[in-house]
């Protein structure tokens, strides 16, 4: 079962490269994953991405190009957030989409039930009787660090 928590975001004004970096390296630190899927866009098929998880020996999976059913979790995942939030909000500026955001994911994560997860959170089945690689708090401690970290 595909669970859709989001470990780590980050939202940029620009098309720099330097936040996916950032936003990588925030992820890692929670939890570092058997495989790392992404579309072939340009930051995630750059050496200086794709050496980051090489380092780590996380294997790359990237979706075929015009395939979004590839990445079906993350395609599913922006529908919810533009449906539940980004479109009902209709942000004025960077600043107020970034906070809203900011609790949109902690709700998401950690409030939100999913029919598809037995009407259990992401947090919820995702932790569930998971040891995380590089981190010994409990798991409460976990979901205050991922909210920091956003």
């Amino acid at each position: 079962m595909g669970v859709s928590i989001v470990i780590a975001w980050k939202l940029s004004p620009t098309l720099e490269m330097d936040f996916c970096l950032e936003n990588l390296q925030t992820a890692l630190k929670i939890v570092t994953p058997q495989i790392h899927n992404s579309d072939q866009g340009s930051h995630f098929t750059s050496p200086r991405y794709t050496d980051i998880l090489q380092e780590k020996e996380i294997q790359i999976s990237m979706d075929g190009r015009g395939r979004c059913m590839d990445n079906i979790f993350t395609e599913r995942l922006w529908r919810t957030v533009k449906y539940e939030n980004v479109y009902l909000a209709s942000y004025a500026n960077f600043n107020e989409a970034n906070a809203g955001l900011k609790m949109y994911f902690h709700f998401y994560n950690t409030l939100r039930p999913h029919s598809s997860l037995q009407n259990q959170t992401p947090a919820q089945v995702y932790f569930k009787d998971r040891l995380l690689e590089t981190s010994s708090l409990p798991r409460q401690k976990v979901f205050e660090k991922i909210a920091e970290k956003n």
